[in-house]
């Protein structure tokens, strides 16, 4: 009797490991020429320490980077994620998901006080429609109504508002900037698909948010060898953007006292006025 069952036992596990399906690829092929290592770990490029008694001068800026504009491209595209390759929200939203990064709610202020869950913003960004299903042997007869669901698209954000410390530290000498907070702007769009207005999403803290920026890869138009991240990019200023807002009394943006024309010109002030300060300095 042992014997019996000591061959159906061997018998059966032969048959289960033969039936293995053949198309199942437990490793897929290296879709490169050489491994890639280095960019699982890497770390964000580590700030100069700076002591409050060093800054003898400092000023906050507000800036908006249009993802439309060339030089910022790589922040929009791809617009589908690839494998190694995502968009700037794709990354920030699928970080949001998993909890590595932290939204805020940029109803209240810019000062990162008020959490907000990734379900929260799935909910006020996700749309549903209700569509007619027409009866096809009778046009003008409707059978019944679907419930359409449209999820978040990530090319629906077309600017990304900077909030950032620009300062001077006399202990290197040095003029520096510090990006404290990102925020993405949604373009609204009605029913009949027309443009309508831009709303904010949520602010992140930029400092919080490196880690996982320095492990993602953007595009490289002139070498597909030398990985840049988005930490990189951001920590290069390889970015186009202008002032909306320097920090003032009245805590008005440029467009409140400003607009057209006018406006642009305060903008290029406010830009020169940094660059200025620190020329100054080593004027002699």
């Amino acid at each position: 009797m042992k014997t019996t069952i000591s061959v159906i036992l061997f018998v059966s596990l032969f048959f289960g490991i033969n039936s293995t399906p053949v198309a199942q690829i437990l490793d897929s092929p290296r879709d490169k020429v050489f491994d890639q290592i280095h960019l699982q770990e890497k770390l964000p490029i580590p700030y100069a320490p700076v002591r409050e008694a060093d800054v003898v001068w400092e000023k906050r800026i507000w800036r908006i980077m249009d993802l439309r504009q060339k030089i910022n491209h790589p922040f929009y595209y791809p617009e589908v994620p690839q494998k190694e390759w995502k968009n700037f929200m794709t990354v920030v939203m699928d970080a949001i998901r998993e909890g590595t990064i932290t939204a805020y709610d940029p109803s209240k202020d810019d000062h990162f006080l008020v959490p907000v869950t990734y379900q929260e913003i799935e909910k006020k960004y996700n749309k549903t429609d209700t569509v007619a299903i027409y009866d096809p042997e009778n046009p003008q007869h409707i059978l019944r109504y679907d419930v359409v669901k449209e999820d978040f698209r990530s090319s629906d954000v077309q600017r990304i508002e900077i909030k950032e410390d620009w300062f001077f530290d006399k202990q290197r000498s040095q003029m520096d900037v510090r990006i404290l907070g990102i925020c993405p702007v949604i373009n609204l769009y009605d029913d009949d698909g027309n443009f309508f207005g831009l709303q904010e999403m949520f602010w992140i803290y930029f400092p919080e948010a490196r880690p996982i920026l320095a492990k993602s890869i953007v595009f490289n138009s002139k070498n597909g060898a030398e990985k840049r991240t988005y930490d990189e990019i951001f920590w290069k200023r390889i970015f186009g953007s202008y002032v909306y807002k320097e920090e003032n009394v009245y805590d008005r943006k440029i467009t409140d006292y400003a607009s057209q024309m006018d406006a642009l010109l305060e903008a290029e002030r406010i830009k020169n006025e940094l660059f200025e300060y620190e020329h100054d300095l080593w004027e002699f």
